[in-house]
């Protein structure tokens, strides 16, 4: 007897590598969930800057408001509530740096840099991106043509709940899945049970599990404090039983339609498997 499969939970992160949080209902778009990892941060180059190399981001709080959302610093109460529209205006443009992709951006207000660079103890420059930037998914994976944000190469993460069950039976210290940053969280069947999913619908959206996704040194970094593990878990455990191809894996990257809207409680439908 099949289990039945449910869309758990759904989640946004406005800012890549920056805090997410939940939301009942969520719009479909070509690149991804509305909203959802459009802004970036940059250097002084104008190259990316994430938790891998600059753990403190994660102290970096954000919540929903009305037509955008709120940064606040977990450990530093003097600094007000930074308010950051879901768009920005194209006042002026330049070029980042995102892994091997240079893409032209909209500069976010001079008032969110001075904030943010405050807040981090460091130059950066908020930066967003536009419905006219073009940035694809990896070609040979993406026969159609699908888009992506400034998300590190897919448009969706999803992860099941039975998998983080596991992998917490086998830590000293148990995590949360906000080391592992998913869109889509899905309850039911057994853990890992994605890895062989190929087509599936959520609701009657069409998605394709495309491959799993290769974790790094992020989920080591508790979303909490900004510090990391000393042993390395959970990417460390994780290493003794996901290993693919030199990866570690944990969860599914995933294309999916252009138009919709995804409401926690759909049902999940694998249409068929790898």
């Amino acid at each position: 007897m099949s289990t039945s499969l449910t869309l758990s939970g759904l989640f946004l992160y406005p800012v890549k590598s920056l805090g997410g949080y939940a939301v009942t209902e969520a719009e479909v778009t070509p690149r991804g969930l509305r909203h959802d990892r459009r802004w970036l941060l940059v250097d002084e180059r104008n190259r990316f800057l994430t938790q891998r190399q600059h753990p403190g981001l994660a102290l970096l709080v954000v919540a929903p408001a009305h037509n955008g959302f709120l940064l606040t610093h977990r450990q530093r109460p003097e600094l007000l509530p930074l308010f950051i529209p879901f768009e920005a205006q194209p006042d002026h443009t330049l070029f980042v740096t995102v892994w091997d992709d240079i893409l032209w951006a909209w500069r976010g207000a001079l008032e969110a840099d001075e904030w943010l660079s405050v807040a981090l103890g460091r130059a950066c420059r908020l930066v967003y991106m536009s419905d006219m930037v073009r940035r694809d998914v990896e070609p040979a994976l993406n026969p159609e043509g699908q888009l992506v944000s400034f998300a590190d190469s897919y448009p969706y993460l999803l992860a099941g709940e039975a998998a983080l069950a596991d992998l917490n039976t086998r830590l000293a210290q148990p995590v949360g899945l906000d080391r592992f940053r998913p869109n889509l969280v899905f309850a039911g069947g057994p853990a890992y049970d994605d890895d062989h999913w190929e087509q599936f619908q959520i609701g009657a959206l069409p998605f394709r599990a495309v491959r799993g996704c290769g974790r790094c040194v992020l989920t080591t970094i508790d979303q909490q404090t900004a510090t990391r593990s000393p042993l390395g878990d959970p990417l460390r455990t994780l290493a003794t039983y996901r290993q693919a191809d030199n990866s570690t894996l944990f969860g599914q990257n995933v294309t999916g339609p252009a138009t919709g809207t995804l409401r926690v409680g759909d049902a999940v439908t694998v249409l068929s498997r790898k």
